[in-house]
């Protein structure tokens, strides 16, 4: 078996003012790091202030380099984890186009999706429409879920969980998943 440890990625989403989603994002850093099970990169979309994109990277003339060093980092990464708020039932719109302005990033690469709600619901409803737009472009998205209801009692804004053990438990079965999925996903390419 690989001992290598995975590089996985973190993808914070929200750019919202006074967003509460990217706790759960620092909380998932920590979490990783604080295990030794992964190199990780947290990629805040806040601070890559993207503009909308008009065309897929592949086909963009001159892109900028925060646009290369992103697809970079992506495409680096042996698995991602991304945290999104749900924003009327979907996703926000600087995920949105992110996934739509990368394509063999995504191909094949191991998905992992936190959803996360200030309401009980804890952002399930956002699920569907993610899955499908990672779907659609090749990714592997991880049957594993990771909802967080109430985000605001559930994390301070450092990223700590209120109730650690529970939260590191199903945290753990969360990032087991991926990193099966992503050894899966190794061997396949060997």
């Amino acid at each position: 078996m690989d001992k290598k440890i995975p590089n996985i990625v973190i993808i914070s989403s929200s750019i919202r003012i006074k967003r509460a989603s990217h706790r759960v994002a620092l909380y998932f850093k920590q979490f990783l790091e604080d295990g030794d099970a992964a190199s990780v990169s947290l990629l805040d979309l806040d601070h890559y202030n993207f503009p909308l994109f008009t065309e897929r990277l592949s086909r963009t003339e001159n892109p900028d380099k925060n646009i290369l060093d992103f697809a970079a980092k992506v495409k680096a990464a042996d698995g991602v984890i991304i945290v999104t708020p749900e924003y009327n039932g979907g996703y926000p719109a600087s995920l949105k186009n992110v996934v739509d302005l990368l394509y063999n990033e995504w191909k094949r690469k191991p998905i992992a999706i936190s959803t996360v709600s200030s309401g009980p619901f804890g952002g399930m409803n956002v699920i569907t429409s993610i899955q499908y737009s990672l779907w659609k472009i090749g990714a592997w998205t991880v049957p594993a879920l990771f909802p967080v209801v109430k985000v605001e009692e559930s994390f301070d804004a450092k990223g700590l969980p209120s109730d650690k053990a529970g939260t590191d438990k199903r945290a753990k079965r969360f990032v087991d998943e991926l990193f099966w999925c992503i050894e899966a996903n190794r061997r396949m390419a060997s």
